[in-house]
């Protein structure tokens, strides 16, 4: 069994032979990563998006569900589904990722949700601006974060808590924050927080806010659990860390050929083989995209699709002409702020860990 943390403990370390737990497995059984062969979608069909459930997933009555807006504020709103609905809607096309992608890639390993490559996805989320209720409600001049609350109950390292984050202010106000109530055209799923969620673009997932149930306004910094302790860049148990925020730059590749049932080992046939994916970054536009078929000892340039919405990926395309033999694959993206890294330096919880992608292909 996993040892259950202390209230404010960064995380636990797996040692250096230990196996994945039951209770990981529990957490790996109940949320899942998209199939990467589901990167050819422009958009994700809802049940291949990745999916992450902290406690459990609420049943929310869409007939007796409201929203709250209150606090720092001179006109509190209280809204049923019919008048958020009664705003004009806006769409945006959105990747999310979750924070925690990868980590159970590093060594030594932060026990929790043991993600790989797959926890992203990319859908059209429709709603209202969080702008448009915010300044309805009337927020002052002086406010400084504005709190999310879910439906969503339970907890995790010895704190009992309602699913809560924070964005600042000046991001809460930003016109592209939707307060979200259709995916891909249709009204959301359970899983993905009907009847209405958060949709913060370019932000890891930990900040889309499910199951949303209140909004309140702040005077002064919001020091909850979930923007303190839980999602936090650490070098150490002693250190503070730094927020988890921005997405940074990552790039994936649709396996080529077919794959091995245990091993996921990837099987093609000698000669030209193309290779295809997508990338994304939420911190600035894409640069380019690389791919290297020697393990990253070398590599060369990928073609851009088409640019997409600002905050959805972007797909590329290469030619690799494949001998027989057993390889390793990888793909690379860059922003403006520079390239995914090769080897990912090591964190407490395993957080924004986008080292670049390793696929074993062998070629026959």
């Amino acid at each position: 069994m996993t040892d259950v943390l202390r209230p404010g403990e960064a995380a636990r370390i797996a040692s250096e032979d230990e196996a994945v737990s039951l209770d990981e497995l529990r957490l790996a059984a109940r949320n899942h990563g998209m199939p990467l062969e589901a990167l050819r979608y422009d958009l994700t069909p809802p049940g291949l998006h990745y999916l992450l459930v902290h406690y459990d997933i609420p049943f929310v009555d869409p007939a007796t569900w409201r929203l709250t807006v209150d606090g720092h504020v001179g006109a509190p709103l209280a809204l049923d589904l019919t008048a958020l609905r009664a705003y004009p809607a806006v769409s945006q096309v959105v990747t999310l990722e979750c924070a925690g992608n990868g980590r159970a890639r590093l060594l030594p390993r932060p026990v929790s949700q043991p993600w790989l490559d797959e926890a992203v996805g990319t859908a059209r989320w429709t709603g209202t601006p969080l702008s448009t209720l915010l300044r309805e409600a009337g927020v002052r001049e002086d406010a400084v974060d504005v709190v999310f609350t879910g439906a969503d109950h339970g907890t995790e390292r010895g704190v009992e808590q309602d699913y809560q984050r924070a964005l600042p202010a000046a991001e809460a106000l930003s016109d592209e924050v939707l307060v979200a109530y259709e995916m891909n055209g249709a009204p959301l799923p359970p899983q993905h927080g009907a009847p209405v969620r958060l949709i913060v673009p370019g932000w890891y997932g930990m900040a889309q806010v499910k199951w949303l149930r209140s909004i309140t306004v702040l005077a002064e910094p919001y020091t909850g659990f979930q923007n303190e302790v839980a999602y936090r860049v650490r070098a150490s148990a002693d250190d503070p860390g730094e927020p988890v925020t921005r997405i940074r730059p990552r790039s994936l590749m649709i396996p080529p050929g077919f794959p091995d049932f245990m091993t996921r080992r990837r099987i093609v046939s000698a000669g030209s083989v193309e290779l295809s994916g997508r990338a994304w970054s939420g911190r600035a536009p894409l640069t380019e995209v690389t791919v290297s078929t020697d393990g990253g000892a070398s590599w060369a340039p990928a073609s851009l699709g088409p640019v997409a919405e600002r905050y959805a990926w972007r797909s590329w395309s290469a030619t690799w002409q494949a001998e027989p033999g057993d390889y390793v694959l990888s793909t690379r993206a860059a922003d403006e702020d520079g390239p995914q890294p090769v080897d990912q330096p090591w964190n407490m919880q395993g957080m924004a860990n986008n080292m670049t992608q390793q696929v074993p292909v062998t070629v026959r």
